[in-house]
């Protein structure tokens, strides 16, 4: 296998989570990254801290570029990247939050972020890339603005690219959590363009490898944020969370008791008169030890935004524990941001349990060599490869 030959440019980079699993793969080479580090639109660019972060991981530092602004046939320079350099890949995963069918809004109005997208393409384009590959939210394919990808499918294979975009269960591949992620791939057309079928075709994963208990159970004790994890906000907070069932318990679980008008906030009241549930059983939920966590999102830092308590423990799961649900590696360090941006920072990521098969599947498109299935899974992470089973062996194993 090459050694680093093959140039990769991360735009949009974060703390590192798409970057991490090419950083590893001894064929590619990190020339460039670039972030705003703009936590909300709310925040001024810099308040995110994720720069440092992903310079003490991959080992160069970010540009604090806005990709809103430049201009593609600029991107080159404002990167310091030499006019002749050929960049293999480019990694663009611009901001999912105006495409997430989380925030209500957006089945009703186009987020501006969105056109990033676009200038995804044009970028790739600028820089004559030979592969693209982006992850966002499975409504950048499925969604009402949908038509973002579909200019960026266009414009590539307007330039000699072949495009191919799915939504996946990431479980699929082996994360312990339940994530459903869009995934593009662009390769020039005189490239055989391979998917993620591709490199699982005829493999897939014992069940028990997915659950929350093996991710925690492979922690070790020095790991990096183990301890790291905010002090309820409130002894109200603690409260609730102590009486909520372990092992997968909800705030629901809190109208059986006796105590429920104390223990329960004014928006659990309202929901629970007005029998309209959803999704919002997750809030205040404890995760379960032997199921796949529920998603990881960006607003991880309190257990009111999600399930995101531990499973037994009467407390948030720390970064750590949240890192290792979203594919990091154990020797990932958290370089000395809030406490609220790290949380923010795992939930933003691709996790790099798949972002190092993205790696493999785009060094197969670029060399034509085909990995082997052991190889795709990034030490370190919760996996190995006992964990690996062929298909149709499911239902022998169980038996």
């Amino acid at each position: 296998m090459q050694t680093k030959e093959l140039a990769v440019v991360d735009l949009f980079s974060g703390a590192g989570g798409m970057s991490y699993g090419f950083h590893m793969h001894p064929a590619f080479r990190i020339v460039a990254a670039a972030d705003a580090e703009r936590g909300k639109p709310s925040t001024g660019a810099g308040k995110l801290q994720c720069n440092r972060t992903y310079a003490k991981n991959i080992g160069i530092n970010p540009v604090p570029l806005d990709l809103a602004t430049i201009a593609p046939n600029q991107l080159r320079s404002a990167l310091a990247l030499p006019d002749g350099m050929p960049i293999s890949v480019l990694l663009t995963c611009p901001p999912c939050t105006g495409f997430s069918r989380a925030v209500p809004e957006n089945h009703l109005r186009d987020d501006h972020r969105n056109s990033l997208v676009r200038r995804s393409a044009e970028f790739a384009v600028a820089l004559s890339v030979d592969v693209v590959v982006m992850e966002n939210a499975r409504e950048l394919i499925r969604g009402n603005f949908k038509t973002h990808y579909e200019w960026f499918r266009r414009h590539l294979e307007s330039h000699g690219y072949n495009v191919f975009g799915k939504t996946y269960m990431l479980s699929r591949f082996g994360l312990p959590q339940i994530r459903e992620r869009a995934i593009v791939i662009a390769a020039r057309k005189h490239l055989t363009l391979h998917t993620m079928e591709n490199l699982w075709d005829g493999w897939c994963l014992k069940d028990e490898a997915l659950t929350v208990r093996r991710a925690f159970s492979t922690i070790p004790p020095q790991a990096d944020g183990l301890t790291n994890s905010p002090d309820f906000s409130s002894e109200s907070v603690r409260l609730r969370i102590a009486a909520i069932p372990k092992d997968g318990g909800s705030w629901m679980d809190l109208l059986k008791r006796p105590d429920a008008e104390r223990l329960m906030t004014n928006s659990m009241k309202r929901i629970a008169a007005a029998k309209r549930f959803g999704s919002y059983p997750d809030v205040y939920g404890r995760m379960a030890w032997d199921k796949p966590a529920q998603t990881i999102k960006r607003e991880c830092s309190h257990v009111g935004n999600g399930r995101y308590a531990h499973p037994e423990q009467d407390r948030l799961c720390t970064v750590r524990e949240i890192a290792t649900l979203q594919g990091f590696p154990d020797s990932f360090v958290f370089n000395g941001a809030a406490l609220s941006n790290m949380y923010r920072h795992m939930g933003d990521a691709v996790p790099p349990l798949i972002s190092y098969q993205l790696a493999h599947l785009a060094h197969w498109i670029l060399t034509g060599e085909q990995p082997k299935i052991e190889e795709i899974l990034l030490q370190g992470t919760h996996l190995n490869r006992t964990d690996l089973i062929r298909k149709g062996q499911q239902e022998l194993f169980h038996g």
